[in-house]
């Protein structure tokens, strides 16, 4: 079983995670965490957090000269902003009352929800948490995942689809296509033309103090077929799937495949027709379902598309109440970003390569990454005579 805890506050000391379950032998490098820390940390549209930190992953636990060991993977990276927070965050008593209450709940933040329920006064109790910056650990636990998936061919890839209502064309590139445009792009759009749109719409909604959401996509290439399963609400691997990107701070909805608009088409136009020829064994010629049926890979690309609304922080913020006085006030201002979707990718990418590796380590298993891979190609194997595939052919690739 794969499973993982982060823990630490926006301006902590430190944002720390422990993942339990990686099988043993597996190669870890901190340059592969680093530069995906690196890539949730670009795009246009970022807030002043991003000039401050650097975000640098190091590995305490679970590791041994570059290997896992077979227990907890320890993360930490260190909040390079702390030295200015240290009296304000300090968890050591005698920096008490060092900082002003924070009283006034920014409207679509946690900040009055979670008072409300934790019993707190001073906001910042809330929103220390409930922050984004969160997400660096979850990136970092992700790129120990991806890790893993390479050894079985696996790849992940995001890009931005739509900002600010702005829609990029990329229907027909493929997972590698995708990869290639957007590591050049400021906004992780393989639609160029699109990008200087979205730009501009984003130039737009600075100058009026206000933010802007969109939509990313993840593609999921080379998952074999028949990771989660048809039998348990709890084990349809598109339902975690979900669930992942959903606890992605601001993520308003899911799609999986074509999502949304399968409801505005009858079933001819839906569903993907089933085709088998020796060299490739059973495939589908179109992908609506998005590479999951009846919450199992079927073989095909993994498509997902999550919805990231606005920024709630605005330079020029919403009405709101005190919690104190109850008179209305205009919502206290921290530093934010104008545009986060394509960040948001990259920590989309983060999880779901999380829920990817857990499937795979459910259905395959072994304490080793050796053994793993045996327990795999033996699965391939069989898959491959149950379908009539010739030799040299491989399940799910064409």
């Amino acid at each position: 079983m794969l499973r993982y805890l982060t823990a630490g506050e926006s301006h902590g000391e430190l944002l720390m995670g422990i993942l339990e379950g990686m099988p043993a032998g597996l190669l870890i490098r901190v340059t592969d965490i680093d530069g995906d820390l690196a890539r949730r940390q670009t795009g246009y549209g970022r807030g002043g957090r991003m000039k401050i930190e650097k975000d640098t992953v190091k590995i305490y636990t679970g590791v041994r000269w570059g290997r896992t060991l077979g227990g907890p993977v320890g993360l930490m990276i260190r909040n390079k902003d702390w030295d200015n927070w240290r009296a304000k965050m300090s968890p050591d008593t005698a920096f008490l009352n060092n900082a002003d209450a924070v009283t006034r709940p920014r409207p679509g933040h946690a900040d009055l929800a979670g008072a409300l329920k934790y019993g707190m006064q001073d906001l910042r109790n809330i929103l220390e948490r409930s922050s984004a910056r969160e997400t660096a650990m979850r990136v970092a636990v992700g790129a120990v995942c991806k890790r893993l998936l390479d050894e079985f061919g696996i790849g992940i890839v995001s890009h931005v689809i739509d900002i600010g209502g702005v829609y990029a064309k990329g229907e027909r590139l493929s997972a590698r296509e995708i990869r290639r445009k957007t590591e050049n792009s400021e906004l992780r759009c393989a639609d160029y033309e699109a990008e200087k749109k979205m730009m501009r719409k984003i130039d737009e909604a600075v100058q009026a103090g206000d933010s802007l959401g969109g939509i990313f996509e993840v593609i999921v290439s080379g998952a074999p077929i028949g990771l989660g399963s048809h039998v348990h609400w709890d084990r349809k691997l598109d339902a975690r799937l979900a669930m992942s990107l959903m606890s992605i701070q601001a993520m308003k909805g899911v799609e999986v495949g074509s999502g949304f608009g399968a409801a505005n088409k009858p079933g001819s136009q839906v569903h993907d027709e089933i085709f088998w020829t020796p060299k490739n064994g059973f495939f589908r010629k179109t992908n609506n379902a998005g590479g999951i049926e009846g919450g199992m890979t079927n073989g095909e690309d993994i498509v997902l598309r999550a919805a990231m609304k606005p920024i709630p922080t605005l330079m020029k913020p919403l009405r709101s109440v005190d919690l104190d006085s109850k008179k209305p006030f205009k919502a206290s201002v921290e530093r934010s970003d104008v545009c986060a979707v394509p960040a948001a990718g990259v920590v989309g990418e983060a999880v779901v390569a999380f829920e990817i590796a857990a499937a795979m380590i459910e259905k395959f298993g072994g304490d080793s990454l050796d053994e793993m891979k045996r327990n795999y190609e033996q699965y391939q194997k069989t898959l491959k005579d149950r379908m009539g595939m010739e030799e040299g052919a491989e399940p799910g690739t064409r």
